[in-house]
């Protein structure tokens, strides 16, 4: 067994209750004093029942008076991330977050903050009356951001405000249901839905009982909420605030595009992706989707393709994504009337008829006439006669064309607010000097609004009203019912004043200070000259744990001990008290000196089979195990004693590293080491001499990673790297892809494959006539390997001369119009005589397409004559590049 000072951790321990040494070598001091706690054990329990008795009457006190409603003190003391608090949630939160990496972090994170919202002693606010929500109190929570307020508190809110919003107008005041909106998130909610009894959170029990074992306000039932957004399962956690944490379920699902076969994940992070490409016909149907594995349809097409507006006039490469467009040219095919041409820009579809065919009407529409399309409607010189903007007059202006003027008739109008009246032109509005003297929606202010018709805006001054908070006033316009909470927030700060929490006014009474991040500055209470630094604190300061460094009794060393001069300990001289009815006079603890213990320094001392000299404390010493293994060699050779530290019994002039008659026998399995790349182990027991060799067989993948290949241990082991490089390759051909886009023709080799392709592929001059192969890494490395000869620049130079020709005979024949047209405006100017005629004829206007018909027509048929001439190049130019490839 070891010594007393090994189990303690060999005379580290620095506290009273290491001090007691074990019983084989203790001392009669000990003794002495394991009797004497033999004798106290009947007071230590008796002192034991009054302490909890006496916390129990405290804890009880606390939940009564408190104005803290969530937990105990003593838990507020604890950390929320090392504290029993910290602890527990974690534990009850653990299992959303394992298993997946990709668990929605915030909503968890966001009902763990409720969660120790509750637990916390006065964590929770009503925002309405600034005041701590205790546990014994009705609540109400909010369905949207989760807010917990008295009962009584949101009562009274949604009913000022829904007289607020039906006071504001006189017609519907108490006629319509308006909604009230939660004083935190402005969450609409409609007057049925007041609350009207106090629930639990989960909504199962009302009236819920209050608990100790509970969360305030729970019904300890599970919640069965339907988790957001719903997915067909329910919260398996106890009634509880806050949002529900995200679906923990197990499902079996597939991969977003639906390739993949299942896989078991989370509820609430089943959407995955393979990482495939999709592959999925476009929209387009022409090219297939290039993304990898998404949800929902494919992104639109991102390829371009030659494509033919509405009209069909134009061609051009445009996104496969959107094939219907419209150029921007005018239609200007004719009508069906000969006379006018279509003037919307590119669309499908028939032209239409002509807008100005058939039965119109004069301006004002009283009389209606069938004239060609190519003369205008005259006025019929009646009385207009149309509706003004005033709404009751007419116009009184012959028939004209355009607007009609505005309503100038003098009439007797009535101001707004229905007092005066006067005589004004129609569309002029009358309003008079008088004020309005009612009182606004704030039932404070009046109106004052000059010719107020009675429905009185909302009052805008200040309401300066005095807040929950009871330290500011209210800052938002005059309003009716309750105001806002306060937007302020105060500063609390600790006992040297050096940390400051923020919280909101009103609450800076109730609201315990901050702990502090700085050292205590106040002086020691011990014998030592300065305390050990802490953090700031109210209160009396923690007990000096600096050593205590005072000369022990019978030693020349220094007491190692924590400082004792200032130890709680229990009062001894207290007085029995005949009855619960008595108050104790002294306190149950007092500070006292303690001696100083034992001495610790240790003192070297060699073990039991000479592996060490270790330290053994000053005031117990001997023999003892160092608790390593014995270490002497075996029978065997190959192995040691693996026996704890003990005694062996050596002859004179022997070897001290080989085992004696105390040590064990060995049964080991062989351990030498094995050859270089070999991870097998020997198949033979401990033994002498050398390992057979391994005929195990590896499997090895092949350099291009796609076959698997079985080869002998001894073999691979054994060979250079030559020979391993050989025996990794499948002997199959290279799939790695060359920078061209071609294949790699060597067999399965390691290391990056050559660049250098032989692949022959086909090249074609700039006119796409003349087609050859060539390597593919000549096409890469070399430009204009194939050139155009004669015969291109002959086909080039006959297409040139043929457009030229068009283009002559297009301006020839412009010529030859312009002649004709000049040569008929002359014989009408010298033919005409000034007669005086009764009826004046109107001569129609030559329109636009009359006059450049020849023109247009002539560009048209030009543009078709070159359009068909590139066609046959083209056609001509396909046939010479399949009799190339025929050859």
């Amino acid at each position: 067994m070891d010594p007393a000072w090994r189990q303690r951790g060999r005379g580290r321990g620095r506290g009273r209750g290491q001090i007691t040494a074990n019983p084989s070598t203790a001392r009669p001091p000990g003794a002495v004093g394991s009797e004497v706690r033999g004798t106290s054990e009947l007071k230590v329990s008796q002192s034991r029942f009054e302490e909890i008795r006496k916390s129990d009457q405290a804890a009880a006190q606390r939940l009564a008076t408190e104005p803290y409603s969530s937990s105990s003190e003593d838990e507020d003391d604890v950390s929320e991330d090392g504290g029993k608090r910290g602890k527990i949630l974690q534990s009850a939160l653990s299992p959303y977050s394992s298993h997946t990496g990709d668990t929605d972090v915030h909503l968890l994170e966001k009902t763990r903050h409720y969660l120790h919202e509750v637990c916390q002693s006065g964590g929770v606010t009503c925002l309405i009356c600034i005041a701590s929500v205790r546990r014994t109190q009705a609540v109400w929570s909010c369905v949207a951001c989760y807010c917990i307020f008295h009962i009584t508190c949101i009562q009274k809110w949604a009913k000022d405000s829904i007289f607020l919003v039906s006071s504001v107008t006189d017609e519907d005041f108490g006629k319509k249901d308006h909604p009230w909106p939660c004083p935190k998130c402005r969450y609409e909610y409609s007057p049925q839905q007041t609350p009207t009894r106090y629930h639990c959170y989960c909504g199962k029990e009302a009236e819920p009982a209050p608990d100790p074992w509970l969360l305030p306000h729970s019904c300890g039932q599970v919640c069965e909420r339907d988790f957001k957004p719903p997915c067909g399962h329910h919260c398996l956690l106890l009634c509880h605030p806050g949002p529900c944490p995200p679906c923990p379920k197990m499902v079996s699902v597939s991969c977003l595009c639906g390739k993949s076969s299942r896989v078991p994940r989370r509820c609430s992070a089943k959407a995955w992706s393979c990482t495939q490409i999709c592959r999925r016909m476009l929209p387009c149907q022409i090219h297939t989707c290039a993304n990898t594995c998404h949800a929902g349809d494919c992104a639109p097409c991102p390829r371009v393709s030659l494509q033919t507006c509405a009209c069909g006039q134009q061609r051009t490469e445009r996104p496969c994504a959107s094939p219907e467009w419209h150029c921007d040219q005018v239609c200007g095919r004719p009508l069906s009337c000969g006379n006018h041409t279509c003037e919307r820009v590119c669309h499908t579809g028939v032209c239409g008829g002509c807008p100005r065919a058939g039965n119109r009407s004069c301006s004002c529409g009283k009389t209606k006439s069938v004239l060609p399309c190519t003369v205008d409607v005259p006025t019929c010189g009646d009385t207009c006669e149309k509706r003004l903007e005033c709404g009751l007059h007419t116009c009184s202006m012959r028939c004209h064309r355009g607007a009609c003027e505005t309503c100038r008739q003098e009439v007797e109008k009535t101001c707004r607010c229905g007092r005066y009246s006067k005589l004004l032109p129609c569309h002029k509005e009358y309003l008079c000097e008088s004020k309005c003297n009612k009182t606004r929606a704030c039932s404070r202010h009046q109106c004052k609004r000059k010719c107020c018709p009675g429905n009185c805006p909302p009052c805008d001054m200040s309401c300066s009203r005095m807040l929950g908070c009871r330290n500011h006033k209210c800052p938002s316009v005059c309003h009716q019912g309750s105001c806002y909470p306060c937007p302020e927030m105060v500063e609390v700060r600790c006992d040297c004043g050096s940390t400051v929490i923020s919280v909101p006014c009103g609450r800076e009474r109730s609201t315990k200070p901050p702990r502090c991040k700085e050292l205590c500055r106040k002086p020691p209470s011990c014998h030592h000259s300065s305390q050990e630094q802490h953090r700031c604190h109210f209160g009396p300061c923690p007990s000096c744990k600096q050593p205590c460094r005072r000369p022990l009794s019978g030693c020349v060393h220094l007491c190692p001990a924590p400082c004792h001069d200032q130890v709680l300990v229990k009062a001894a001289d207290r007085a029995l008290l005949a009855g619960p009815w008595e108050q104790p006079s002294t306190p149950a603890f007092v500070r006292t000196a303690l001696p100083c213990p034992s001495c610790m320094v240790p003192i070297p001392t060699a073990c039991l089979g000479e592996h060490e000299v270790s330290p053994v404390p000053c005031y117990t010493r001997g023999p003892f195990s160092c608790g390593r293994s014995c270490g002497r060699t075996l029978a065997c050779g190959n192995h040691t004693c693996v026996l704890e530290c003990h005694h062996v019994t050596t002859l004179p002039n022997s070897d001290k590293t080989k085992a004696g008659q105390e040590c064990g026998q060995c049964e080991e399995g062989c351990s030498k080491p094995r050859p270089l790349g070999c991870t097998h182990p020997c198949a033979l027991p401990c033994h002498q001499g050398k390992c057979p060799p391994c005929r195990l067989m590896v499997r090895q993948r092949c350099h291009c990673k796609i076959s698997s290949l079985y080869i002998e241990c001894v073999k691979f082991t054994s060979a250079d790297e030559q020979g391993k490089q050989l025996l990794s390759s499948c002997q199959n051909q290279c799939p790695k892809q060359l920078g061209c886009g071609h294949r790699c023709k060597l067999l399965c080799h390691p290391d990056e494959c050559d660049q250098i392709c032989t692949q022959r592929v086909k090249i074609k001059c700039p006119c796409k006539r003349i087609k050859k192969e060539f390597p593919c890494s000549r096409v890469r490395s070399e430009n204009d390997l194939v050139m155009c000869d004669e015969t291109c620049r002959e086909l080039q130079k006959k297409h040139a001369e043929a457009c030229a020709a068009e283009e002559r005979a297009a301006l020839e024949g412009e010529m030859r119009k312009q002649q004709a047209e000049l040569e008929a405006f002359e014989k009408r100017q010298k033919g005409r005589k000034k007669k005086n005629r009764k009826v004046t004829e109107v001569e129609a206007e030559e329109g636009v397409w009359h006059r450049y018909r020849l023109r247009l027509l002539m560009a048209f048929c030009g543009i078709l004559l070159a359009v068909a001439v590139f066609c046959l190049l083209q056609l001509t130019n396909q046939e010479t590049d399949r009799e190339n490839e025929g050859q």
